[in-house]
């Protein structure tokens, strides 16, 4: 296993699962780590698939809110988030994703600098399908701004209650997801 990959692992080891299905996909992740090195996308859309992701939660955990913006091409109202790099270390990421989609410099001090939850989705949208191992951060946010997204990769955004029965059409893990933060806040 080359170090990045190891290191991928180590963070993948050290969550702890919330239900059955998060238990599974760390499981099934980590034999995956243990198969192979190819782990980052190298070519868009989709190779290799499955291909590693960071998930960047905004949160504003005083207002019990998370901010969500709906994405272009996967037609969902989605947290923001991207590929990890060859090589990059997905808290790197996380920061990147950050910067470039929120245009904030993240706090992560709600749930610390590690991935609260680990998820292996189906793709959905206009590109080839593929899977994507995610690993969700928790970002510190403000229900009281507004934050501007990329209007290339995004088709507006609003904040939502953090109630996992009253949702707009997402990932169908984020419900799964806002309950095991709401069992941390």
């Amino acid at each position: 296993m080359q170090p990045a990959t190891a290191v991928i692992a180590e963070l993948v080891a050290g969550i702890h699962p919330h239900d059955d299905l998060e238990m599974r996909h760390i499981a099934t992740t980590l034999d995956w780590l243990e198969s192979t090195d190819d782990v980052f996308r190298r070519i868009k859309p989709a190779t290799p698939s499955p291909h590693l992701v960071s998930y960047v939660v905004l949160i504003d955990p005083h207002a019990k809110a998370i901010f969500l913006g709906l994405h272009r091409l996967a037609g969902l109202h989605l947290p923001m988030g991207g590929h990890i790099e060859p090589g990059e270390h997905p808290l790197t990421a996380a920061r990147r994703e950050a910067s470039e989609e929120l245009g904030i410099t993240p706090t992560f001090d709600v749930v610390g600098e590690h991935p609260l939850f680990l998820t292996r989705t189906t793709t959905v949208g206009h590109v080839e399908r593929h899977v994507d191992v995610s690993l969700w951060f928790v970002v510190r946010g403000d229900r009281t701004r507004q934050y501007r997204l990329a209007p290339e990769e995004f088709d507006g955004s609003r904040w939502w209650d953090l109630d996992p029965g009253n949702l707009p059409p997402t990932d169908p893990h984020l419900p799964r997801f806002i309950r095991k933060l709401c069992g941390t806040l």
